[in-house]
């Protein structure tokens, strides 16, 4: 048996970073469609980093990639392409929690990163054995679990932020986007 120091309390997932070309659209859906909070607006150097909750402390990201390619597949189906997303981050409890983490991973003969400090969270990066994109992370302010602020330019940093968001802070999405089954 391996002798590891003892794993995390996990609470759930932070966030699930995927990537879209179109933050507007993003927003007019998991806002406005799906009723999901918009929490966050951050900058990743020139990309939008958004992030909607889900519920306490778990919310879906979305880095807006001018120009991605998109495709439709239906869910469960198999594709004719290689599919990744960005990364899964899982929730721990506190800076204590994460660094447990990462000493746990170097312990396990895993390479991971320092704590990375995000401003709203802090994080670890790691990998698993297929090659996953893995991170675990901490709020530091958290965005869940109460009315979103836009005001609050903490969490909504982005400074040109996208229409869809200024209607938000306003009456309300005047439109959302129509989606079809493939």
């Amino acid at each position: 048996m391996v002798d590891l120091p003892a794993a995390p309390s996990w609470r759930g997932i932070n966030h699930m970073a995927l990537v879209t070309p179109d933050m507007d659209a993003t927003v007019r859906f998991y806002a406005g469609v799906l009723g999901m909070p918009l929490v966050a607006t951050l900058m990743a150097g020139t990309m939008r980093h958004y992030f909607f909750e889900i519920a306490p402390q778990n919310t879906v990201a979305f880095f807006e990639i001018e120009g991605a390619e998109t495709f439709a597949k239906g869910a469960g189906a198999p594709g004719d392409r290689a599919i990744q997303f960005d990364h899964l981050s899982f929730n721990v409890a506190d800076e204590q929690a994460l660094e447990r983490l990462r000493l746990r991973l170097l312990a396990a003969g895993s390479e991971v990163t320092e704590i990375v400090d995000h401003s709203t969270i802090k994080s670890v990066y790691f990998t698993d054995p297929h090659g996953i994109a893995l991170e675990a992370s901490f709020w530091v302010t958290d965005p869940t679990g109460r009315p979103a602020d836009p005001a609050d330019t903490v969490l909504f940093a982005d400074p040109d932020p996208t229409p869809a968001v200024l209607e938000l802070q306003g009456e309300g999405l005047t439109t959302v986007p129509v989606t079809k089954l493939v």
